[in-house]
């Protein structure tokens, strides 16, 4: 049995590899708006929603649009993310509050299927004192689109549709290349078998192979013991 184990260990690991390759190959993502807050000059995830966040006057506040993994990937806002540029036309007013706003609709490659992002912009928003950064949106980026989660799914009408979508992504010459709409059908229909998470399932086949693989070793190689004690 040991020598069995010694001559499998190899096919082991060189299966172990496959599988670490492809699941590295096929990563799944999710596209949406991410929400950011501006501190110290440099752009944080926010740990809190849009809706129940209250920012202070002179705060600066971005949201991106993107496919990613989660908050480590998410791609931050671009652009201008000053407040004194970005609210420069906008004069303090009592019993208000001045929030900035970097509003980054992405690029194509995150867009959705037949849809284009628009540019990015900034906007100052004016608004009570007490007021959520939702509500700051809300007075600038006009129609906003929300699911039965509360989850952002559009600003300024952009995207028309989806909200959070799974999207399986596939590296390529050393670029992410996204498929969805009719790739994703034709790629649901191919692999039938899903994963917990809804994303392909790509250990199930990969580790049956590998058992098949480790069980024709163990036999193949009892078969030349037996044959040489003959």
């Amino acid at each position: 049995m040991t020598a069995v184990r010694r001559a499998a260990a190899p096919l082991l690991l060189a299966a172990l590899a496959l599988l670490l390759g492809a699941a590295q190959a096929h990563a799944t993502g999710y596209r949406y708006w991410s929400f950011w807050e501006r501190s110290g000059g440099r752009w944080t995830y926010a740990t809190q929603g849009p809706s129940t966040v209250r920012p202070e006057d002179g705060s600066v506040q971005g949201f991106r649009f993107a496919v990613s993994a989660d908050s480590a990937d998410a791609s931050r806002p671009r652009g201008t993310a000053d407040f004194t540029s970005i609210c420069a036309g906008t004069p303090a007013k009592s019993g208000t509050k001045r929030v900035a706003l970097v509003l980054d609709f992405g690029t194509p490659a995150d867009a959705p299927s037949g849809e284009t992002p628009p540019a990015p912009r900034t906007a100052c928003a004016r608004v009570f004192a007490d007021a959520t950064t939702a509500e700051a949106l809300a007075s600038v980026a006009k129609p906003l689109r929300y699911d039965t989660r509360a989850l952002l799914c559009a600003i300024s009408g952009y995207p028309e549709k989806g909200c959070g979508e799974q999207v399986s992504t596939a590296r390529k010459d050393g670029a992410a290349e996204r498929t969805d709409g009719a790739a994703q059908e034709k790629n649901a229909a191919a692999q039938t078998e899903k994963g917990p998470d809804g994303g392909p399932a790509l250990g199930l086949p990969i580790g049956v192979a590998v058992v098949a693989l480790l069980a024709g070793a163990a036999v193949w190689q009892a078969r030349r013991r037996r044959d040489g004690a003959g």
